[in-house]
């Protein structure tokens, strides 16, 4: 069964990822408004009776901002850590569910697996969302590399990851000091450097696209980050998400197609069927 995933904002001023099969889905965080939620999966064709929960990162404004109007409205459980559940405001704690590391949770055909990442944060976490053999990554707000990291990125066929920095943009750019060493110092975001060794050393070979994801607006360049990926990507398509408008929804399906068929999404059920071109 193919995945369908999108990112409907990536930046420090909202983050959601979207992953689903043709049942359900689920959200990866909630920092735009409810309403930009809905208009941006209704111009995706994508259907917000599908979503099935929420999952958040941490607690971080640019992550939550959206979350309690969204789960109110569609009464959404909400996964989310002990520590981090305190700072997400007015989300009814009837609808929270306590997230641990490692304890997969299931949404109908979806297996979410939350893991631990560096930042500077309470209890933050990264996920691994598996429908059958399909296995996606959120992986944004990174610090630094870690074997969590590694290990998860190196099963994904296709991953959401953090190129938020250009090194030399960010050194010489107008950030104060303090800033500059909290965004690389370990616990902050990954840099383009960062990101393509990740990408090189441990992608799969079966890794079919790659969204760059939550690049920062002054600090780098989206073409920039592109053209770093472009000479090593090889069969992988590499995107980046944007901090202003939703991505397209990208299919993500091991099985290969008969010669001539593709993926066509049907505007007016919502789903996806095959089609001859």
């Amino acid at each position: 069964m193919p995945v369908y995933i999108a990112s409907l904002n990536s930046g420090s001023n909202g983050n959601c990822y979207y992953v689903g099969n043709e049942h359900e889905a689920v959200l990866v965080d909630a920092g735009i408004s409810c309403r930009e939620t809905e208009k941006r999966m209704l111009r995706l064709g994508l259907s917000i009776q599908k979503v099935k929960a929420v999952f958040i990162s941490h607690e971080h404004t640019d992550h939550i901002k959206g979350l309690a109007v969204l789960a109110k409205k569609y009464r959404l459980p909400v996964y989310v850590t002990d520590g981090t559940v305190h700072h997400c405001g007015e989300v009814p704690r009837e609808l929270c569910f306590s997230l641990r590391s490692y304890e997969a949770v299931r949404i109908g055909e979806l297996e979410v697996m939350p893991f631990p990442k560096h930042h500077d944060a309470v209890e933050p976490h990264s996920f691994m969302i598996t429908n059958g053999d399909t296995r996606i990554g959120v992986f944004t707000d990174i610090g630094a590399p870690c074997e969590h990291l590694i290990r998860h990125f190196s099963q994904c066929h296709a991953v959401f990851l953090e190129a938020n920095y250009d090194e030399q943009m960010l050194e010489q750019g107008r950030y104060p000091y303090f800033l500059k060493r909290r965004i690389c110092g370990g616990k902050g975001h990954l840099s383009n450097r960062q990101a393509l060794e990740m990408f090189i050393q441990h992608k799969p070979s079966y890794m079919s696209h790659v969204l760059l994801a939550h690049l920062s607006k002054d600090n780098n360049d989206p073409e920039l980050a592109l053209q770093m990926f472009a000479e090593h990507a090889g069969d992988t398509r590499i995107s980046v998400a944007s901090r202003f408008f939703e991505s397209e929804v990208f299919i993500i399906d091991p099985t290969p197609l008969a010669p001539g068929q593709s993926h066509v999404l049907n505007q007016v059920t919502g789903q996806f069927q095959f089609s001859l071109s």
